[in-house]
């Protein structure tokens, strides 16, 4: 894997809050090595290990991009979701901003299917079909496709599994992650003070409930996989 120079300054990660944890009660003795200090009760994270880790994690997803590998990012929390879906239209990755549906990859027959049904309405839609159809079946229809575009949207034109996921708050994506795990697609994944850093192939302890820490984390992937496409493109 090639190594870069991502300019990650600890002065614009510190005005972000990326630093702050959880309260000393609320946490995960595995997290010790990433934690600095304890201050008014919460566990203040090493900003140089972020750092190191932030940096690791934007080395592989240029090398990713820049092969033309397929990037999946997942971050469901309302404070993440708006953040996530951003990133990922900007930097022309899949991506889960409502809710990860269980077995979206490890059954991912069934959700091909799903996709494929989801591409049908949106073109009987655009063409007109649907409103030729009895005002009955067309409601019922656009309900349908209205809850496939919202569930599966973000990943309407992934062709298949994708070889990265990066996850916004192990946590709250706790499914998506064992489903990586179980099909061995590699992993990057924020974690606060309360999560397990063994669980990812590369962890990056920062603060998954603030959302300028989450936007300067994804910010940072972004530009490393906007650098790979790039590179994809002039290689081409």
């Amino acid at each position: 894997m090639t190594k870069r120079y991502w300019n990650i300054t600890l002065e614009e990660m510190m005005e972000a809050g990326v630093h702050f944890g959880h309260g000393t009660r609320k946490w995960n003795p595995r997290m010790a090595p990433y934690i600095s200090a304890k201050r008014k009760g919460i566990h203040i994270t090493n900003l140089t290990r972020t750092a190191r880790f932030l940096s690791e994690a934007c080395d592989l997803v240029f090398d990713a991009a820049s092969r033309g590998k397929q990037l999946l990012i997942v971050g469901t929390k309302n404070k993440a979701a708006d953040s996530v879906a951003r990133a990922a239209i900007r930097a022309r990755c899949h991506y889960v901003s409502k809710k990860w549906l269980g077995g979206m990859l490890t059954n991912w027959y069934t959700t091909e299917m799903r996709l494929h049904k989801l591409r049908d309405l949106r073109t009987e839609q655009k063409t007109g079909r649907l409103n030729c159809l009895p005002k009955r079946d067309a409601a019922m229809l656009k309900r349908q496709l209205s809850h496939l575009e919202t569930y599966l949207g973000g990943i309407k034109y992934m062709t298949g599994l994708p070889d990265i996921v990066i996850i916004v708050d192990q946590q709250e994506e706790y499914t998506a992650l064992q489903e990586c795990i179980t099909l061995g697609i590699p992993t990057i994944c924020l974690i606060d003070t309360n999560c397990d850093p063994d669980l990812a192939d590369i962890s990056i302890p920062a603060n998954d409930d603030a959302i300028a820490s989450i936007r300067l984390i994804l910010n940072k992937l972004v530009f490393a996989i906007c650098e790979g496409r790039s590179s994809y493109i002039r290689n081409s």
